[in-house]
């Protein structure tokens, strides 16, 4: 089952007092890249946060916030978070001290300053239960994502499967019309056979060997048959339980080799005509491959 790299999850709930906001929005990029917005309170856990979205979202330029706003109901003794306070205050004051500043806003600034507001200090066993609540909710988001990726995979497996089906379609076409270049290539060499003939350098076993040379270089049977076949494993894989957008950008790559050669050794215009069709939709699968993971 295929997966787009575009993706969206967001989930809310309460957590020890907080109502909690976790979003993820997902676009597509080759690796993971993650650019993380977490409160002040959980910087300590950005590396089993990034764990977890690597396990869960595999890659893609994710952005994922976390925010945290006390509840209105909430004990008002949790409002202020004294330590906090007290810690950027005297901060400030040796800043101000230093550079001869004038002290009389420091309060304001000092209260303001991030997550003072945002409740008392948690002892580490408070602070790991909170944790728990939070990472329940970012496990939910990210499967909230996957659900949505899933979803776009769907749409993008479709159309994949009809550019797909349109180049067997071409291939087809190709197929019933090699008989007809065979002949015409055949009439070619009559023509020319019969023009040096009367030629007194004329050398029969030496024109045989390059004819045989010649034809060899124009049969276009086996990229034929390959490009069946490529097309063929193209769409096993997309029906593979995980999503394979790199082994299928590999397969891309050789279905463009055999169509690229068989374009090259037709030396037929309506053949030459096919083949830039399957050029052009192959063009259009591999836009879609960047956005899958």
């Amino acid at each position: 089952m295929l997966k787009s790299m575009t993706g969206y999850g967001r989930t809310k709930g309460t957590v020890k007092g907080y109502q909690v906001d976790v979003e993820i929005r997902t676009l597509n990029s080759k690796f993971l890249d993650v650019q993380l917005k977490v409160p002040r309170l959980f910087q300590s856990k950005e590396l089993e946060i990034r764990s977890l979205l690597s396990e869960g979202l595999t890659r893609g330029k994710l952005a994922v916030t976390i925010d945290m706003v006390q509840d209105a109901e909430a004990d008002s003794s949790n409002q202020v978070n004294h330590e906090l306070f007290k810690k950027y205050y005297k901060e400030f004051e040796a800043l101000a001290k230093e550079v001869n500043a004038n002290q009389s806003d420091l309060f304001r600034l000092a209260l303001h300053s991030p997550d003072v507001m945002n409740g008392s200090a948690l002892d580490e066993e408070e602070l790991e239960e909170q944790w728990k609540g939070v990472k329940k909710l970012l496990a939910e988001a990210i499967v909230s994502c996957n659900n949505f990726r899933q979803q776009e995979g769907a749409s993008l497996a479709a159309e994949l499967a009809n550019y797909i089906d349109s180049i067997g379609s071409f291939l087809e076409q190709v197929k019933a019309l090699d008989p007809e270049r065979a002949e015409a290539i055949r009439e070619r060499i009559l023509k020319h056979q019969k023009e040096i003939e009367s030629s007194d350098e004329f050398d029969k076993n030496r024109f045989e060997q390059e004819m045989i040379y010649y034809i060899e270089k124009l049969d276009i049977s086996e990229e034929l048959v390959r490009l069946s076949n490529h097309l063929s494993y193209f769409k096993e894989v997309m029906g593979e339980s995980d999503s394979q957008g790199k082994k299928l950008g590999f397969i891309s790559q050789e279905i463009g080799r055999e169509i690229n050669t068989i374009g090259s050794k037709a030396n037929y215009a309506p053949i030459q005509k096919l083949v830039v069709g399957m050029k052009d939709e192959l063009e259009k699968i591999k836009e879609q491959l960047l956005n899958i993971i």
